[in-house]
């Protein structure tokens, strides 16, 4: 059995001294023990020897006292020397006066350690209770083998955690209030903290009024749900557990089906006493963020949801919600992970195949694996835990043509992969992702324009066709609100435009909405609650600084506060409902500018600068990072898609 040694005031030589048969004690306990938790000592080290110090040394103190005749020092190894001896002679019940009678066991000990080591028995023997005039105290409560383990760590600060001996171990220090050893299991358990344990371990804690551990195994099920909920464990769970823990804001998810299939699960593992509480539960669920194909499925074809009438009603008022474009009523979650605002490719003097990320929490910008071709005039987003990256243009020394590639990149992994190409290549195409599906708008081939759109669907790897724009459009902006897709502004062949249309998935068809103030292309383009905001581009003369967003709910447009440069080819993303405007050309240099809009003051304020100037790049923030999921969606188009061949 693995263990680890977790020393706190130090070792102590014990020579060959006994430990009270602890060893013994750690045999009889161990079954009881180990059924508290089933899957300790993935991650435990082996023991460490006690470390030993035979020369003593001799330090003259700071005290100064003006003469020669007079020093103070100071004995390094004085205390150690001296529990040594008082270990020593307890073990040979030398100048003990006290007997602690712990079930059929006998433990010799000196008041004075005790009451020194532990409140609880300082508290006994100085407090006037009748155990400070006894010789003999009878425990209840605590096991041989801690009551072993604690007297070892009072005579030596050294206390050995393990697996087997921690479930008793903790309670016992708890109750004598040893607060060294307490932290020891703590830090123990910290390591040991496991999807197949989490929740076991949070419970532990909070049973025993370990809060700082408590909160940190909460944090591990929240941060790491996808896992947690495959495990025994969360079966195990009670309603008001489960429904504590899926309300969670920062629970870590990369789509709330998630959320829901877990509810599923943890209803079917006992289904006649928990199906009645499947309404209740199923509210804690942000049912709004489920895409309306899949509560159609569920609604048809669930078994559970067809014996709980109430739960089909209650998700089918939340699928009309969906298709009349309603606007969600509870707000997305927000994982406690790293939140980074991805950067790919773009033009200076070439096309670039850089990657860049800037980590919103440290103010840095990291390089990361670069894209496997060059590209300016790409869009992206983050989709599922992966940056894809789609179409552009590679305009580099030697080579010169527009793309219908698309790559993924895995942020956990550092590493580009190919999914299967688009139906035409699309240069300066506008991406956004919609009802879990990734749609490519617009764009051109060559002198070729497009109006037509296609979504990609990224667990089969299949791009489809969908109803084409009323208006061919290059350097399209494209945005999401409330399942509605917008194509704004953009560059038709002849003129830039104003024009902006709306595609409803419902009906598969497009409408026009009200145009903007400014004709422009090559703007940068993102959603803000609900609203679209357009920042800079071209008007066919020159760069624009001036920013409008659009009304979804009123069909209006309206100027807010301009950019400090006239730009173009920009990117724009939000983070923290705020905008972050990077990059772009103003008519004679690349930009690394890096502006950031605060709508409820209505300014611009600088943020830090890319690493170089660049335009026509593409840009999504990550918020979650999942190396399971990632994992998964890697195997799952690694074996069953078909990339193209390059």
């Amino acid at each position: 059995m693995s263990r680890a040694v977790y020393t706190l005031l130090g070792m102590l030589d014990v020579d060959d001294i006994g430990m009270d048969g602890e060893e013994d004690y750690s045999e009889m306990e161990g079954t009881k023990c180990s059924s508290y938790f089933s899957s300790f000592g993935k991650n435990c080290g082996a023991a460490a020897a006690p470390s030993e110090e035979k020369e003593s040394t001799v330090t003259l103190g700071n005290e100064k006292h003006g003469d020669l005749g007079d020093m103070t020092f100071c004995m390094a190894n004085y205390i150690k020397e001296a529990m040594k001896m008082m270990f020593m002679m307890r073990s040979h019940h030398m100048l003990t006066d006290v007997v602690l009678e712990v079930g059929q066991e006998l433990f010799h000990a000196h008041k004075v350690i005790l009451a020194a080591a532990s409140p609880y028995f300082k508290a006994m023997f100085t407090g006037g209770l009748k155990e400070s005039e006894m010789t003999r105290v009878n425990l209840q409560g605590v096991c041989p083998t801690a009551m072993a383990r604690l007297l070892y760590f009072m005579y030596t600060g050294q206390i050995r955690v393990t697996e087997v001996t921690v479930c008793s171990l903790l309670p016992a220090a708890t109750m004598f209030q040893v607060s060294n050893v307490i932290d020891a299991c703590c830090v123990f358990l910290e390591r040991q903290l496991d999807p197949t344990n989490a929740i076991g371990i949070a419970n532990f804690a909070e049973q025993h009024g370990c809060h700082d551990l408590h909160h940190k195994a909460n944090q591990f099920i929240v941060q790491h749900f996808n896992r947690i909920c495959q495990e025994e464990e969360f079966l195990q769970l009670s309603a008001i557990q489960l429904i504590s823990l899926i309300r969670k804001d920062e629970l870590n998810v990369q789509e709330e089906r998630e959320v829901y299939n877990a509810v599923l699960k943890w209803v079917k593992y006992n289904e006649e006493s928990r199906g009645i509480k499947m309404e209740h539960i199923l509210q804690a669920v942000r049912c709004q963020y489920l895409t309306p194909s899949f509560l159609r499925e569920q609604m048809k074809n669930c078994d559970v949801l067809k014996k709980v009438p109430a739960c089909r009603e209650y998700l089918a008022q939340i699928f009309k919600d969906l298709t009349l474009h309603k606007k969600p009523v509870v707000k997305e979650r927000t994982p406690n992970t790293p939140r980074v605002i991805y950067i790919a490719g773009g033009f200076l003097r070439h096309s670039l195949d850089v990657l860049e990320g800037y980590n919103a929490d440290d103010k840095i910008w990291s390089q990361h694996a670069r894209l496997t071709v060059p590209r300016s005039g790409l869009g992206g987003a983050f989709l599922k835990g992966m940056f894809y990256a789609v179409g552009g243009r590679n305009n580099s020394p030697g080579s010169r043509y527009d793309s219908d590639w698309v790559d993924r990149y895995n942020p956990v992994l550092d590493q580009w992969r190919p999914c299967n190409p688009m139906s035409v290549p699309r240069n300066r195409v506008g991406v956004a992702v919609m009802d879990g599906v990734l749609y490519a708008v617009g764009g051109s081939a060559g002198a070729e324009y497009h109006n037509s759109v296609e979504c990609y669907d990224t667990e089969q790897d299949i791009w489809t066709s969908v109803e084409p724009m009323h208006t061919k459009r290059l350097g399209v902006g494209v945005a999401v609100v409330n399942r509605l897709l917008y194509a704004i502004g953009g560059f038709d062949g002849e003129h830039r435009l104003s024009s902006v249309e709306c595609y409803h998935p419902e009906n598969d068809e497009w409408t026009m909405v009200s145009p903007m103030h400014c004709s422009r292309s090559g703007s940068g383009v993102a959603s803000l609650g609900q609203y679209i905001y357009v920042v800079g581009g071209y008007d066919g003369t020159r760069q624009l600084s001036s920013v409008e967003r659009y009304d979804t709910e009123r069909d209006t447009w309206e100027y807010v506060s301009r950019v400090s440069v006239a730009r173009s080819a920009l990117s724009v993303t939000v983070l923290d409902g705020k905008l972050y405007a990077m990059g772009g050309y103003d008519g004679q240099n690349f930009l690394s500018i890096v502006e950031i809009y605060d709508p409820a003051k209505d300014q611009w304020e600088q943020g830090k600068p890319m690493t170089s100037g660049r335009s026509g790049h593409a840009s999504a923030v990550s918020y979650h990072q999942c190396p399971l999921h990632c994992e998964h969606l890697e195997h799952h188009i690694g074996s069953g898609g078909t990339p193209a061949k390059r």
